[in-house]
C-alpha cells in the first residue's frame, strides 16, 4: 500500500522536550521561525525540497502562531517540519538536507511538531501521504490509515499533470 495516510495517538505522547538540549549539545537549534526568517526559510527550501512542498511551508509559517519549527547550526538552515499545512490535525511536510541526516534532526522537528499540535488539544495527528512509514512508526508510533492514499490529495492541482 503505497503512501497511505498515517495516524498518530497525540493523547499518547510523552510531554517531554528533552530533544531539544540533546540537539543543542550537537550545536543545533529546534525553534519556531519568526517573521523575519520566512524569505530566507522559503528560498532555503526551494533549493532543497520538491516545489509541491512550498505552498504547505509557506501556509505554515503564515500561521498564527506559526506551525512550523526549523533546525539550524549558526546561521544555517538543515532541516524543517510543518502542521496544519495541508488541512487542520495534518502533519508534514518533514524536510532535513542529506548532508544533516541521521543526526535525529528529523525525528526532533517530529516530537517538537507533534507536541506542539498535542498541547493545542489535538488528539491525533494525521501524517499525509507518508513516505516514510518506518520512521513514523518508530519515532511517533503511527498506525498506517487503509486505502487513504490519495486521501485529501486527490483534488489538489500540484499533483496532476500538466496539460498540453
Amino acid at each position: 500500500m503505497a503512501n497511505n495516510d498515517m495516524l498518530i495517538k497525540l493523547f499518547n505522547m510523552d510531554i517531554d522536550w528533552s530533544f531539544i538540549s540533546q540537539q543543542a549539545e550537537r550545536q543545533v537549534t529546534i525553534r519556531k521561525p519568526i517573521g523575519p526568517d520566512q524569505c530566507a526559510v522559503l528560498s532555503w527550501a526551494e533549493r532543497h525540497f520538491p516545489q509541491t512542498w512550498l505552498g504547505e511551508f509557506q501556509r505554515a509559517l503564515n500561521n498564527t502562531p506559526c506551525s512550523c519549527f526549523i533546525a539550524q547550526r549558526e546561521s544555517s538552515l538543515l532541516g524543517i517540519a510543518c502542521y496544519d499545512a495541508t488541512a487542520l490535525g495534518f502533519f508534514g511536510p518533514l524536510g532535513v538536507v542529506e548532508s544533516a541526516r541521521g543526526n535525529g534532526i528529523g525525528s526532533s522537528l517530529t516530537k517538537a511538531c507533534l507536541l506542539d499540535m498535542r498541547l493545542k488539544g489535538y488528539g491525533y495527528a494525521v501524517v499525509g501521504m507518508a513516505d516514510a512509514s518506518d520512521f513514523y512508526r518508530k519515532v511517533a508510533s503511527a498506525v498506517e490509515i487503509p486505502d487513504s492514499n490519495p486521501g485529501i490529495y486527490q483534488a489538489t492541482l500540484a499533483l496532476k499533470a500538466p496539460a498540453d
